[in-house]
């Protein structure tokens, strides 16, 4: 995890590792957990979350806080090839189904415990040299506010050439399966003519391979900058086909329902094997420019598990150009830096604060 004014150093995770700090620009004193607002971490702990926040005399050197994104490129590239290139040898030895991506993510870093234990794990990231073993628990928050989603869409595409894509619904079926303990099947369904999904993509949960969270200060919202990999279910043998046919068959469209779906009693497990641990009902327009692709989404999700849901829009953007340099291109000499930092710059300036646009009528 990155507590940093400007200058932001990232926290870099690699996949199912623990969060990795590397220098900070911003001093350890300046820095100290504050009580965040939200639901659904309330409900299951039953206790507020914290974010970094900052003193109000932090201060600091103004030629640091103008060009934070430098900062945080420099810090993030070598982790980011590293990691890209341990994918790559696990991509070339699997099947071709998987894809390599890499996204950036707004919302809030939420840290969770004890404050004064949280607050030491924050300063000594503050302080610490790359390297540093940071164990706070975390977790990132990707819901943001109905105004800054209008704002990004009426007036922030527009301001940075982004051209209209698509706007798609889709019902998503999480499924667990006994003989795969460790992977969440995804099923991705759209709705037929006669009110009945049709199964549209199946995929394995995504493969964490680098995360980097960076708390913000002074910014409304924080960035998450993670690399995964996706793998597309081909060529499924009798039993999958059939228990996910069966579920995604007996499933009922209900709007009054967490997720927007349901089952008959007894139908949301088959064959003593396959079952459903979660719904998610997705509305989502996307726009594209030449190196990434920006998705604003509305998510209505429902966790089987816990039996606990919540509503949430959310802003993603998929860096398409990196992405192809980090799966095809070579590594050694590819811009990866120069594009990581032009990246940064765009999300840090337009993506971060709800004031970047003037507020919309009402």
């Amino acid at each position: 995890m990155a507590v940093a004014r400007s200058s932001t150093p990232p926290t870099a995770s690699p996949a199912g590792g623990s969060p990795e700090s590397s220098a900070a620009s911003a001093s350890a004193a300046a820095v100290f957990p504050s009580p965040f607002p939200c639901e659904i971490v309330e409900r299951r702990s039953g206790a507020k979350p914290l974010v970094v926040a900052a003193t109000a005399d932090d201060g600091g050197k103004e030629e640091e806080e103008e060009r934070p994104w430098v900062g945080i490129a420099r810090r993030v590239e070598q982790n980011l090839v590293a990691s890209a290139r341990s994918a790559r040898e696990e991509l070339d030895a699997g099947d071709g189904n998987a894809k390599l991506s890499f996204v950036a993510r707004v919302g809030k870093v939420l840290f969770h415990g004890d404050p004064s234990t949280c607050l030491n794990s924050i300063r000594k990231a503050a302080v610490a040299e790359e390297g540093f073993k940071n164990r706070v628990h975390k977790s990132f928050y990707t819901n943001v506010p109905n105004e800054f989603m209008k704002n990004v869409e009426q007036l922030i595409v527009k301001s940075i050439g982004f051209d209209f894509e698509s706007e798609r619904e889709h019902y998503h079926v999480k499924v667990f399966d006994k003989h795969q303990p460790d992977s969440t099947i995804s099923c991705k369904c759209t709705v037929r003519k006669d009110g009945g999904l049709e199964l549209y993509k199946i995929e394995l949960n995504q493969v964490r391979h680098m995360v980097v969270d960076i708390s913000c200060l002074h910014k409304d919202l924080d960035l998450r900058l993670i690399l995964v990999t996706k793998k597309l279910l081909k060529n499924l043998d009798d039993e999958v086909e059939n228990g996910i046919n069966q579920l995604i068959s007996s499933a009922i469209i209900d709007s009054e329902v967490k997720g927007g779906l349901r089952w008959p009693f007894g139908k949301e497990s088959v064959a003593e094997r396959f079952s459903v641990v979660g719904v998610w009902l997705t509305r989502y327009k996307a726009y594209r420019s030449k190196t990434m692709r920006l998705k604003l989404r509305h998510a209505d999700r429902f966790d089987h598990k816990t039996s606990t849901g919540e509503v949430a829009n959310e802003v993603t953007l998929k860096l398409s150009a990196i992405s192809e340099l980090l799966r095809e291109g070579n590594l050694e000499e590819t811009p990866v830096g120069e594009m990581l930092e032009a990246t940064v710059k765009l999300v840090w300036e337009k993506f971060l604060s709800y004031s970047v646009c003037p507020a919309l009528p009402s």
